[in-house]
């Protein structure tokens, strides 16, 4: 018998070779890189855009609109029936692949000035990105021994982080420098390089051998388990999938929103801020938003991650409140560590929402990555808001996005009945799953 008080057995971890599941976590967290370099130059365009175009607050915010209403169109169409079908690797090369041709297509929209093209580029790549989201973000998830899947997205997310850092780096020095800030010629050759440097890392992955987890693997770690009843479950009795899909639509349009419009509060807040030292201030914040998720990964081998959520999701609520009324060197500063209190809210969301999934964690997955699509949602309404009476009053909108992180975390991140049958799943379990089944002692990080 399999005393139900003892550690979860980690199926996968036992079935997949230690060497192999490092490689597979090293290799997928690169991926989380190249998202984050994608998402922290796409913040610094819209001020770029205004400046060049001549166009809105309003009207920039449709790069938003195409990038995050990519997440929201591709994975149920394209993105989840790819992984499920033909496994993580075939989908991380797609969308690879279509990131490459989006950054591409960046070149002769900047040739014909054409912010329409600008938009369609960004929703090719953002298809792209979405797929490289269902994959690696799932992929990590599983990946091991399902007490840390919390832990091991963290970590990965947060060189999403670094590389969410480095983008605004390179465009205050690359778009608001000299000749470049009336010119999107700089642009062009920007994205050049990312298309020539994934189109790289595409190939590597082509010949590279990587680990897959199968959904039959899933249904065993979930008997393994004891949560076979939950697992056995369709996805839409799946609630606290359900609800972390709200939680993760609200979560993102409240991050894009208050990324996209941070060059604008800080010059408003502050008028001796320019938009080149306004590209480096999105940088530091960007860099405290990195710190947090290390930090968040930290307090997680001693804290419950739907915990951290919770204390997390209070502050930026009400840091964000604040920053409507604060002016100067203060609003500036609690906007900053609104990005700390936000950084662990989408890896943990997304790992809490697809545990205890069996078969079904895949579909889990796309529905999750589907949730990126609130960040199309939100920076429209607070553009037209900021057009109307000034940035820091339309701060009120990423606000609510925080509080609805906050009330999953407290109320719905458990999945409906856990451990109520768990004795009983474990009992009936059959013994051969449990065959040369080996868990490491004293080990609980393993991975």
């Amino acid at each position: 018998m399999t005393d139900v008080n003892s550690p979860p057995i980690s199926i996968i971890s036992a079935s997949i070779p230690r060497r192999d599941r490092l490689l597979g976590l090293i290799l997928v967290t690169t991926l989380f890189f190249l998202w984050g370099f994608a998402y922290g130059l796409l913040d610094v365009l819209n001020k770029h855009f205004q400046n060049v175009l001549g166009i809105s607050k309003l009207q920039s915010t449709g790069l938003q609109v195409a990038y995050f209403g990519a997440y929201f169109v591709f994975p149920p169409l394209v993105g989840g029936f790819v992984i499920s079908k033909w496994g993580y690797k075939v989908g991380i090369l797609l969308g690879l692949g279509l990131y490459v041709i989006g950054a591409l297509f960046f070149w002769p929209a900047a040739k014909f000035l054409s912010f329409g093209a600008f938009v369609g580029a960004t929703f090719v790549m953002a298809s792209g990105l979405s797929e490289l989201e269902i994959a690696a973000n799932a992929y990590i998830t599983v990946l091991g021994d399902p007490k840390t899947a919390s832990f091991r997205l963290n970590f990965s997310q947060s060189f999403a982080g670094v590389g969410s850092l480095v983008g605004p780096l390179i465009a205050s020095h690359a778009f608001f420098s000299g000749s470049n800030e009336n010119s999107l010629t700089s642009v062009q050759f920007v994205y050049l390089g990312i298309a020539i440097a994934v189109g790289l890392i595409a190939v590597g992955f082509a010949f590279l051998k990587l680990p897959e987890v199968s959904d039959e693997l899933m249904l065993q770690q979930a008997i393994a388990a004891g949560d076979s009843t939950i697992a056995s479950r369709p996805l839409y009795k799946q609630y606290h999938t359900i609800f972390g899909f709200v939680a993760q639509f609200f979560y993102v349009a409240s991050q894009v929103t208050l990324a996209t419009f941070f060059l604008n509060y800080v010059t408003e807040v502050d008028t001796n801020i320019s938009d080149a030292l306004g590209s480096n201030l999105l940088s530091v914040a960007l860099a405290t938003f990195t710190i947090g998720r290390f930090i968040s990964t930290g307090l997680m081998r001693w804290f419950r991650p739907r915990y951290i959520l919770a204390v997390w999701a209070f502050m930026a609520a009400v840091l964000s409140g604040l920053t409507i009324g604060l002016r100067g060197v203060a609003g500036v500063v609690v906007l900053i560590f609104v990005f700390f209190f936000e950084s662990c809210m989408y890896p943990t969301i997304f790992s809490l929402s697809i545990s205890d999934l069996g078969i079904n964690t895949k579909k889990g997955a796309s529905l999750l990555v589907m949730g990126v699509g609130g960040g199309a949602v939100f920076p429209p309404i607070q553009g037209a808001i900021a057009d109307a009476i000034g940035t820091p009053k339309s701060q009120c909108i990423p606000m609510i996005g925080y509080c609805v992180v906050l009330l999953y975390a407290l109320f719905f991140a458990e999945p409906f009945g856990k451990g109520y049958h768990m004795e009983q799943e474990v009992e009936k379990a059959d013994p051969k799953i449990f065959h040369n089944v080996h868990v490491e002692e004293g080990n609980e990080l393993q991975i």
